[in-house]
């Protein structure tokens, strides 16, 4: 019970756990307990209960009426066969199973990120990173709505964290089921390709195929989903849509236009994923999630089809804001996160159109400034980078934490006499303090695939002299 006495917390990390996690756990109750029991006019879980025990009973699956609105059952025949255990029970206490799972789901998924950079659960970013996960839209109408992406999110999450340590026939498994439901990280393939690990995209590839093989004996009516269903997946249509054409269609935008503005986000994306891959892909966590994250705006934004609870896979992107050369520190990135993230509806009874509007194209505009951003962050270091002329070491901002006492990092002036230079190893070499005769080499710190914290010894040594007592170390 000692634990329960109040006190004082003892630093000003100690303080915000307190706040913290009694705020994150209550909000982990509430969407459970209160969102997901009372449900919502949104349904997905009925159609593929009912695609569950049509499979069991060997009857048609691929039924549904797409000229509807309804949610429909969309899941290929390897998805109907993993899904169809949930149809044992009865279909309430088959829900609260199917939210349970995506719950338990989503924290394990929460925990590994956690891990992936270096972090524990008794850090300050443990409540946080709780706390904001259930207070989205994407895990609240996941749990609301009652679909699979709590599991989407665990497979992706272990995917990435397999590709880090090189194991790859594990890699390859975690992504492979989430393909056997729903292609929607299809793109992720392109970073196991990066770094050649061709057992990662074979056994993705493989385990959808077994399992469909698997299936196909059991379903009566499986070639219905290439027939009736890829169609339906394949045409962009003009509602539940944030994709650019979606929203396009819904406002009557001209067909040039749609395909200008995807060109152009198509455009970005390249250029964007060319600069990640030509100088970051030695700086595995970085690369791993920003790439990760970009490839699926991309997918999201530029397919025909981009839902807004889509957004639960950019987790690990949002929480590379702890690194230090995160395309995440900026305020813009924020503003975009907020558009996609956030549980607010904008939809006004006293300004309806402008209202409308707002609710309708914050998704998109969260997505679209979000491939800004990153396109802007990394080409802006490119290019201050070929002015400096140290583009051969890499094109990382020189922070001013690296340089000598005295010295300050400037985006005008090159780096040759002045400024250091820095080395793909990621260490910042050859810099001369003004008046010096000799050259310094000043460790540059990086969150690292081993699990290990970022650190930064001075940095830490010079605020806890300014203030005396501050934690200044997160991580557990």
């Amino acid at each position: 019970m000692r634990a329960l006495e109040p006190k004082t917390a003892r630093t000003a990390a100690d303080a915000i756990r307190y706040v913290m996690w009694p705020l994150a756990i209550m909000t982990v109750l509430h969407r459970i307990l209160i969102k997901a029991v009372n449900r919502y006019i949104t349904d997905d879980f009925r159609p593929v209960y009912d695609a569950a025990v049509a499979f069991w009973n060997r009857q048609p699956v691929y039924t549904a009426d797409y000229g509807s609105v309804d949610p429909h059952y969309l899941y290929p025949p390897s998805g109907t066969l993993l899904i169809a255990p949930f149809a044992v029970l009865d279909p309430e206490r088959s829900r609260w199973l199917f939210v349970g799972v995506n719950t338990i789901a989503i924290l394990i998924a929460l925990y590994i990120i956690l891990r992936m950079f270096g972090y524990g659960i008794r850090s300050v970013a443990a409540p946080i990173l709780l706390f904001g996960a259930f207070a989205s839209e994407t895990v609240t109408n996941t749990l609301v709505f009652t679909n699979i992406n709590g599991a989407v999110l665990l497979g992706e999450v272990l995917f990435l964290w397999f590709v880090l340590q090189n194991r790859q026939w594990l890699a390859g498994i975690a992504i492979g089921l989430t393909l056997a439901v729903k292609p929607v990280l299809a793109p992720l393939l392109l970073i196991p390709f990066v770094y050649k690990q061709w057992r990662t995209i074979g056994t993705a590839i493989f385990v959808p195929a077994v399992l469909t093989l698997l299936a196909i004996p059991w379903s009566v009516d499986a070639g219905a989903f290439i027939t009736r269903t890829m169609p339906y997946l394949t045409a962009p249509r003009d509602y539940f849509n944030s994709a650019i054409v979606g929203n396009g269609l819904y406002y009557g935008l001209p067909e040039w236009l749609i395909l200008g503005m995807r060109g152009l986000f198509a455009a970005m994306v390249a250029v964007s994923l060319w600069l990640l891959w030509r100088y970051y892909r030695e700086d595995r966590v970085f690369f791993v999630v920003t790439t990760s994250g970009l490839l699926l705006l991309a997918a999201y934004l530029l397919s025909s089809l981009g839902q807004m609870y889509y957004s639960m896979t950019l987790f690990p992107l949002l929480m590379s804001v702890v690194l230090r050369n995160s395309v995440m520190r900026n305020w813009p990135a924020w503003l975009a996160v907020y558009g996609f993230m956030s549980y607010d509806s904008w939809l006004s009874a006293r300004y309806f159109t402008a209202g409308r509007a707002a609710e309708y194209m914050r998704v998109s505009f969260g997505w679209s400034l979000l491939i800004i951003v990153i396109f802007a962050v990394l080409v802006g270091r490119y290019l201050t980078a070929r002015r400096q002329g140290r583009l051969e070491f890499g094109i990382d901002p020189i922070f001013d934490a690296d340089l000598p006492a005295g010295s300050q990092a400037t985006d005008s002036e090159p780096t040759t006499g002045r400024h250091a230079a820095v080395s793909a190893e990621g260490a910042v070499v050859g810099s001369r303090a003004p008046g010096s005769g000799h050259a310094d080499t000043v460790p540059r710190h990086r969150a690292d695939p081993s699990g290990e914290a970022p650190s930064d010894d001075g940095a830490t040594a010079r605020i806890d002299r300014e203030h005396p007592g501050i934690e200044t170390r997160l991580n557990s």
